[in-house]
């Protein structure tokens, strides 16, 4: 058992918790014993860490048998952890990058989500897990959006983050561009579009464009979409939280496709 906090695992799991390091390393760190159990095969765990009382109470074999393990005391575990109450586990796993132009073109009926400046983790957690829940084929993520691999958004992806391919960083203009190469139509969710989702034919490959909490989708991705759409809000509430109308889209798909 590892007793100290000032070692190289230690210093750099701590490390991990700066998207600096993490954008560096390639790495991030997956922690708790549901979170940790979603990891698939094809993804790659530098290595694992536990703590002193989950390994008196759980058995460690089969982690142990796919990477480095170490184990460290409670209280040192503790300084790692995100949580209050953390469970003892934690995976430090490789970053897994995917092609756009493959993944487009490998989806034959696609759904995706398109986020600019998406700024809330619990926002981009949520669409990830109800892109999951939906079957969507990727989520993209302009510059300028919260971190994929902040903690906030991996907790709310409740394990999601390994089942949707997730691309980062991505030019929005040029995305659009690509979406258009393949056929693909793009809605934009705005506040001026005339008509609602349950008036076009979503069984085509459809990808949605959700812009800013705040500001929503900048008048220049607004008119590169093909199609501005708009949720019906017969309340008196402005506008929807940024990932319930991605839900409420995402789920008009699902809907027309059963």
């Amino acid at each position: 058992m590892i007793q100290t906090g000032t070692n190289k695992i230690s210093k750099q799991i701590k490390a991990l918790k700066e998207k600096k390091y993490r954008d560096e390393t390639e790495l991030f760190i997956s922690e708790g014993l549901r979170f940790v159990n979603e990891i698939p095969k094809d993804y790659k765990i530098e290595y694992y860490v536990f703590s002193e009382s989950f390994c008196k109470e759980n058995s460690t074999d089969k982690y142990e048998k796919t990477a480095l393990s170490y184990v460290f005391s409670d209280k040192t575990f503790k300084d790692f952890s995100d949580t209050n109450s953390p469970q003892g586990i934690i995976a430090v796993c490789r970053k897994k990058n995917f092609d756009i132009k493959e993944l487009l073109k490998s989806s034959k009926n696609g759904l995706f989500v398109i986020a600019e400046e998406l700024n809330d983790p619990g926002n981009l957690g949520t669409i990830i897990r109800t892109a999951d829940a939906c079957g969507a084929d990727g989520v993209f993520l302009s510059k300028g959006s919260v971190d994929l691999y902040n903690s906030k958004v991996l907790r709310s992806t409740m394990g999601s983050v390994f089942h949707v391919p997730v691309i980062t960083d991505i030019d929005i203009d040029e995305c659009i561009n690509l979406f258009k190469q393949n056929s693909i139509t793009l809605y934009a969710a705005h506040l001026k579009g005339e008509k609602t989702p349950y008036e076009f034919n979503l069984n085509l490959p459809t990808a949605f464009v959700i812009g800013n909490e705040a500001r929503g989708l900048s008048e220049k991705t607004a008119e590169k979409c093909d199609i501005l759409i708009k949720i019906p809000m017969p309340g008196r509430a402005e506008s929807l939280n940024a990932s319930v109308a991605a839900a409420v889209l995402m789920y008009e798909v699902v809907r027309q496709r059963l």
